[in-house]
């Protein structure tokens, strides 16, 4: 038999490649269902694409509801520890048109934001495993869960890009593994819980630790990735504590019949 001609050490290099490569290194996209309360409202598509220093990762969200139009578009490069390089975002919300654009500054990060004839920049503590979380994005969720890997669950921070920006930690807690089906097929859940600005989203990833579902802060609302069934299915999301536009007086509540004279 002929002797491989390929020499030792490059197979040893592989292999220590192999071990090393973090958790996006190889390309992979996701096409995700925004719905609230069970009724679909929209769609997101994310895409990680590797690069000779780290990663490009692009989102694009729709949603269109009664009371609510949401476009985004968000390019993001990040560096091989999924660290923040550089954020291009632009998104409409009921026809108001927002641009931000982030990168770390120093020890500190950038925050452009135009929007409404104005424009702003705010200087934010920058952190390593910070994470930047618009609305709605799966994108976000999958950076989260490859630092959350890396760095124990441990010194994870948000990146909140609304009214002047700010920066907020997350507490992760990892709560049983659940069950589910992806594309029909049988396949393990994780769900961890996650505490950042006040507000709770339930976590629900795969065996290769990519997003499959989230339920998000605002009410009812989650993000699940196509072809993905919770069984059995999540609670809905709880109301936020202050809306943010004023909503309809509550119905007062029903009072019990009196009790029937015998």
């Amino acid at each position: 038999m002929p002797q491989s001609s390929t020499p030792k050490f490059a197979i040893i290099s592989l292999c220590t490649l192999l071990f090393l490569a973090p958790l996006h290194a190889m390309p992979q996209a996701g096409s995700f269902i925004i719905s609230q309360h069970g009724h679909t409202v929209g769609s997101a598509t994310v895409t990680f694409t590797g690069t000779p220093n780290g990663y490009t990762s692009t989102t694009v969200v729709r949603v269109a509801m009664q009371g609510l139009t949401y476009n985004l578009s968000k390019n993001e490069q990040l560096t091989s520890a999924n660290a923040i390089k550089h954020v291009q975002l632009s998104a409409t919300v009921n026809n108001s048109a927002v641009a931000i654009t982030l990168a770390p500054d120093s020890a500190q990060l950038l925050l452009n934001t135009s929007a409404n004839g104005k424009s702003t920049t705010t200087r934010l503590v920058n952190h390593p495993a910070a994470v930047f979380m618009p609305d709605f994005d799966p994108g976000a969720f999958d950076t989260l869960l490859a630092l959350a890997v890396a760095n124990n669950n441990r010194g994870l921070y948000a990146v909140i890009p609304k009214q002047e920006g700010s920066v907020s930690p997350i507490v992760l807690a990892t709560l049983a593994d659940e069950n589910g089906t992806l594309d029909t097929k049988p396949v393990a859940v994780h769900h961890l819980k996650a505490t950042f600005a006040g507000s709770t989203t339930d976590i629900f990833s795969g065996p290769d630790n990519q997003l499959l579902q989230a339920e998000l802060p605002q009410q009812g609302f989650a993000l699940v990735r196509k072809g993905f069934v919770l069984t059995p299915p999540a609670k809905a999301g709880a109301p936020p504590a202050q809306p943010a536009a004023p909503s309809a007086p509550a119905t007062q509540p029903i009072k019990p019949p009196p009790p029937v004279q015998q």
